[in-house]
């Protein structure tokens, strides 16, 4: 089948095939064990080609949602392995979906005598293993696992019909950047927690899914100056603080790496994130312990309006801008970009019902609020 040409395909080839190509030299030279192959540019341009267009195939009504991942079957732990194997093209693609739409599934993906066949399909993936995931209609996004233990994939590329945004890692080294955001572009130190321990990161990926839009207030634990930012009463104020995440979150590294912690951490998750469904804003202390859900957000006692922020998006070519804060969106925005300024060593995560996730954050380097575009990062 000849399958027709994304629109930039092998620009956005060549530049993913650099990146993984460094990140796989890189980890070979820390020592890692069981990396992924590194895909060629051709490979890339090709698996882009036919994603693309199986991303646009209606099968039975629905549309596909897919992950491939490029890996022969023997680095796939147990896979499922079909008896002949199905040519790399949009109509099997799209016919394959509807088995493999669960998170966490990958059809595997290989070249066999100069031609991408689809082997199978497989839950376990070594790291730095090349990903493509089919999102929606002309939405893709490469992406990597940084390890077998991590629950969120590192993007690498977003593909949005003509519109291509290539993350750029950079980002991570900007003056007062937020762990947060460090890890999600994978520049996270080992000393860290990984994603599936990074509550916040995970928090952001619940509240962007239910898709409600939603504001959720970080703020230190054994403060109480952030009250002051709060109109009171709140009418959903929590006593005493709900703290089933803070207990799991005390538990021994050993325990973490089962997978009944791992269930209940995400359980735990989608049932904070999913407050900030509810009008108004959540706040959670930095040890994670929920204090306070549908609260009004006021401006502190004698404080400054907000007049400006300084904007980013962790994106190759962005360029960063001062704009006031009505421009980021509507009163969610402005009441967090408020309270931030206000609550300085606190942070704001905002989800909007488009899709757009934005964290806010105090920046003595710029000396104003900084806003962070991340939905690229969370797709």
């Amino acid at each position: 089948m000849v399958v027709p040409t994304y629109p930039d395909s092998r620009v956005v080839a060549a530049m993913v095939q650099e990146r993984f190509a460094r990140h796989i030299a890189a980890a070979r030279e820390q020592g890692q064990q069981n990396l992924a192959p590194q895909p060629d540019a051709l490979t890339i341009e090709a698996i882009i080609n036919a994603a693309f267009w199986a991303s646009l195939r209606r099968e039975e009504s629905y549309f596909p949602k897919i992950s491939f991942a490029f890996l022969p079957p023997e680095q796939a732990g147990k896979p499922l392995t079909f008896e002949r194997r199905l040519p790399f093209n949009p109509a099997t693609l799209a016919r394959l979906a509807p088995a493999v739409e669960r998170p966490g599934i990958h059809l595997g993906v290989w070249r066999y005598e100069d031609e991408l066949c689809v082997w199978g399909a497989a839950h376990r993936i070594p790291r730095h293993c090349f990903v493509l995931e089919v999102i929606e209609p002309g939405l893709l996004v490469i992406k990597y696992r940084r390890g077998q233990e991590s629950g969120k994939f590192v993007n690498v590329a977003v593909l949005k019909g003509n519109q291509v945004k290539l993350v750029d890692e950079e980002g991570a080294s900007l003056p007062d950047c937020p762990t947060l955001i460090s890890s999600l572009l994978g520049s996270g130190s080992r000393s860290s927690s990984s994603d599936s321990d990074n509550v916040f990161v995970q928090l952001a990926v619940s509240m962007r899914a239910h898709g409600r839009g939603g504001a959720l207030l970080v703020v230190p634990q054994g403060s109480e100056l952030w009250r002051e930012s709060i109109l009171w009463p709140a009418p959903y104020s929590v006593a005493p603080p709900f703290s089933e995440l803070a207990e799991l979150m005390r538990q021994d590294a050993g325990m973490r790496n089962e997978r009944p912690w791992r269930e209940a951490l995400g359980q735990a998750v989608d049932v904070v994130a999913g407050l900030t469904a509810v009008d108004g804003a959540t706040l959670i202390n930095d040890q994670y312990e929920l204090l306070a859900f549908g609260a009004k957000i006021g401006p502190r006692g004698g404080s400054a309006q907000v007049e400006q922020v300084l904007t980013t998006e962790p994106v190759v070519g962005a360029v960063a801008s001062v704009v006031k804060p009505e421009q980021l969106g509507g009163t969610r925005h402005l009441s967090a970009a408020q309270f931030v300024q206000d609550q300085r060593d606190s942070l704001a995560l905002v989800a909007s019902q488009d899709g757009r996730f934005t964290v806010f954050a105090w920046s003595p380097c710029e000396g104003m609020v900084h806003a962070h575009r991340i939905e690229t990062l969370l797709l």
